[in-house]
């Protein structure tokens, strides 16, 4: 058991780290050549060139100017300089919507750390139940921190009403404050969409589970439908093709080029040192081996016969019926036609012409649009099996490395470090440092598993699989490294434990060893959220792997724009991390207060990072208007919630029987907060509303009465594979899309006529057909 000491000797570890890391990276910052990792964002939107272009020799790579060094800390005042506003307008809504979440937890946890302890921590230090209970049994183990926590209170006193008033207080601030944040969300993210410039997705449905019809095209049949339906509104379409073996030919037609574009350029500079020695490649793999040829006239060739399969492939899907998806894309003239179809049910048959907005084209992932509609439900299950056993797996080896990283684990496996590991300075770092360090290490990869489960499953948009991810991470969040973290035994045990008792037993279960992993989540937060914050600006990784890549990899300008390039915040990873410490702090806010200073470092100091780094390192690759906020803010309730129960169980084994059964009342109105929520604003966040299409088209149309909406819509959607730059594919593809009046069909009567087909479904029959029919 960690003592105070411990944590003091684990804080200022975890400090000095922190603090040697924001002291490097504002050291290295200032470095010429390390300034396409710390300012990547600037640099691909062409705003900021390289200071290691000019100058004598030296300063290219190092910063002569010793008077920056005295201002290293300048970043800090600087990345809070940006007003919200001029943020929105650099990085995006989901941007700066992010940044909120940790403002969030700082108007949360501030006033409830102030008043935890003004109230709580008085109460529970001046009494003597543990020095009592280590008079009783010498074996006994507790520490100053354990008398500040509710385990100081004894057996059925009446000071557990302090804790009952106060967790109604939390309760009630908590949903007071993320009620005027989802309040405050909501109305930037309509100003958003109201304010923002015109974009292909406003105008565009995705309509998938397109019938069969044996008279026409996809094509054809998804333009009769939408002009016999939509005779006013409908504009263009653009159906959906299985490219998925042509972008691999693509990538490696990218790859050719560029090793291409760097042999000649290799050439043309030897030709300016007045030598004119070819350049020269290997046949083998990766150039390591095989017949040496020369390597100009070797990538042209194999570029044109790989150009000539690429237009083969494209001549092959475009014309193959097996090519073509059961979805498209279809666009409209207005924004509010386009509301009005993708929130409406188009046909009598809920599974057919299934109509959502369409992601915008930087969002779509398009592997996942060529999956037959028909399997998605099948990959879900599977994938849902995959992850209930990965989440219960993955506990053995995290309970495995839990054990050795404590002094208990470490003596009875290596008990000839007995000496060693009982020296204070040691002890210390062992139960202060390394069981937070040992749990981080292990949950490296599950991001990455986690997002390559969700591309199985299906989802037609990155945003979408980043927000499932998340999900996924936040669940895993729970089990393994919260709940995982309190009970003891691997999560098999665990699960079999719950399930042999009852469920009113659960929380008091779980809620016995709350107090005593205070100590713990203390060094999880100092390593993972101090120390790990502040290893985020230093970017150690990216800085190795980019000049590995300068020096090896890169060839050509292009090569070093992909090298520096950051890519995206990754909401996947940081957002469910983000909400293990709201359930930490609100769990912990009653029964350990003590805790809740080093979430509040964490916030403040990740908002700052953050800040940062959003506006000089990440590009969004998507926007999506905030449209994750919904979930965040159901993570914060189910936190609620799931600290409500806790210490629920937790005030019954101490026998506080008057006050437990006020504690009921608490999940029920946090619930029915949710459920108000939920229906007050959630509807703007995943449906347009009409009056706002219909006052961003009225106002578009008074100041572009010209705009030639059809040419900006035409190749919106068209696979990105298509659009090659040595070929006309893109033109023809959409010939088709210039009639104005209904596709000419195999069927005669189509023609003239918006009949529908019985073997499409294209739209529904009339009540003299149904009569006329039946019989």
């Amino acid at each position: 058991m960690a003592s105070l000491g411990d944590i003091g000797l684990a804080a200022s570890i975890n400090i000095l780290s922190a603090f040697a890391f924001l002291v490097a990276f504002a050291v290295l910052r200032l470095q010429p050549f390390n300034d396409r990792v710390y300012f990547p964002k600037w640099y691909l939107k062409g705003l900021r060139h390289s200071p290691a272009g000019t100058g004598a020799a030296v300063s290219k790579f190092v910063n002569l100017d010793l008077r920056s060094y005295l201002k290293f800390l300048n970043w800090m005042p600087a990345a809070l300089k940006m007003p919200e506003p001029e943020l929105i307008e650099h990085a995006g809504l989901d941007s700066a919507v992010y940044l909120r979440i940790y403002l969030l937890g700082l108007k949360i946890f501030v006033p409830i750390t102030l008043l935890a302890f003004v109230i709580l921590v008085p109460v529970n230090w001046t009494n003597k139940t543990l020095e009592l209970e280590k008079l009783k049994d010498p074996k006994f183990e507790f520490n100053d921190i354990d008398k500040l926590s509710i385990s100081n209170i004894p057996v059925g006193s009446q000071r557990f009403w302090t804790h009952l008033v106060m967790a109604y207080t939390f309760t009630f601030w908590t949903c007071y404050t993320l009620y005027r944040e989802y309040e405050r969300i909501t109305s930037m993210r309509l100003h958003f969409l109201a304010s923002e410039h015109r974009r292909p997705d406003q105008f565009t449905v995705l309509v998938r589970n397109v019938p069969s019809d044996p008279d026409e095209t996809v094509s054809e049949l998804v333009e009769h439908f939408f002009l016999v339906n939509h005779p006013d509104h409908y504009l263009t379409n653009q159906v959906v093709y299985n490219a998925n073996k042509l972008t691999d030919m693509v990538k490696k037609k990218k790859t050719l080029q560029n090793k291409l574009d760097y042999n000649q350029l290799k050439y043309s500079r030897s030709q300016a040192k007045n030598k004119s020695e070819k350049p020269t490649t290997k046949t083998g793999f990766l150039g390591l081996w095989g017949e040496k040829v020369d390597a100009i006239e070797y990538y042209t060739t194999e570029i044109d016969k790989l150009s000539e399969d690429i237009a083969a492939e494209r001549e092959k899907i475009m014309s193959s019926p097996k090519s073509i998806m059961p979805a498209a894309f279809v666009s409209f003239k207005t924004r509010w036609a386009a509301a009005v179809c993708a929130q409406t049910q188009q046909t009598r048959d809920p599974t057919t012409w299934l109509t959502e907005w369409a992601p915008e084209p930087r969002d779509v992932y398009w592997h996942n649009l060529a999956l037959p509609f028909v399997q998605l439900t099948v990959r879900r299950l599977i994938i849902g099996v995959a992850f209930f056993f990965l989440t219960f797996f993955f506990m053995i080896p995290i309970a495995f490395v839990q054990t050795l990283a404590n002094i208990e684990g470490i003596r009875k496996v290596a008990p000839f470090l007995k000496p060693l590991i009982d020296m204070p300075v040691i002890k210390a770092f062992i139960q202060g440092f390394l069981p937070g360090i040992a749990l981080k290490l292990f949950l490296i990869f599950l991001p990455s598993i986690l997002m390559l489960m969700s591309k199985i499953e299906g989802f037609i948009a990155l945003s979408a699989l980043e927000r499932r991810a998340a999900s996924r991470y936040y669940l895993f969040q729970i089990v393994n490294v919260f709940l995982g973290s309190i009970i003891a035994g691997t999560a098999f045990q665990q699960l079999d434990k719950f399930i042999h008792q009852s469920p009113s037993e659960i929380p008091n279960t779980v809620g016995v060893s709350i107090p005593m992993k205070a100590t713990f989540f203390i060094t999880y937060i100092m390593v993972d959220g101090w120390a790990g914050t502040a290893g985020e600006i230093l970017r150690l990784k990216p800085l190795i792997i980019y000049h590995l890549k300068n020096f090896f990899l890169v060839k050509t300008e292009k090569d070093r724009e992909e090298a520096m390039d950051a890519g995206s915040l990754g909401f996947n990873t940081g957002e469910p991390q983000i909400q293990l410490y709201f359930l930490v702090g609100l769990v912990y806010c009653v029964v350990t207060p003590f805790l809740l200073p080093y979430i509040i470092v964490f916030f403040a100091l990740a908002y700052v990072v953050y800040r940062h780094q959003i506006i000089n390192v990440y590009n969004q690759e998507y926007e999506s208007a905030a449209a994750f906020w919904p979930d965040v803010h159901g993570r914060i309730i189910t936190a609620l919630v799931i600290s409500q129960l806790l210490l629920m169980g937790l005030l019954t084994t101490k026998e506080a029987k008057q006050s437990t059964p006020l504690l009921i009342a608490l999940p029920v109105l946090t619930i029915w907060f949710h459920r108000y929520c939920k229906n007050r604003f959630e509807p703007a966040f995943v449906r347009f509303p009409l009056q706002e299409a219909m006052m961003k088209d009225t106002l578009e149309r008074a100041k572009e009465p010209n705009l030639n909406l059809k040419g900006y819509l035409q190749n919106a959607y068209i696979h990105p594979d298509f659009k090659g730059e040595d070929d006309d594919h893109s033109a023809a593809y959409n010939e088709e899309k210039e009639r104005e009046n209904l596709v000419p069909t195999k069927r005669q009567s189509r023609r003239n006529t918006p009949l529908p087909s019985r073997y499409g479904g294209s739209s529904s029959p009339t009540l003299s057909e149904v009569a006329h029919v039946e019989p």
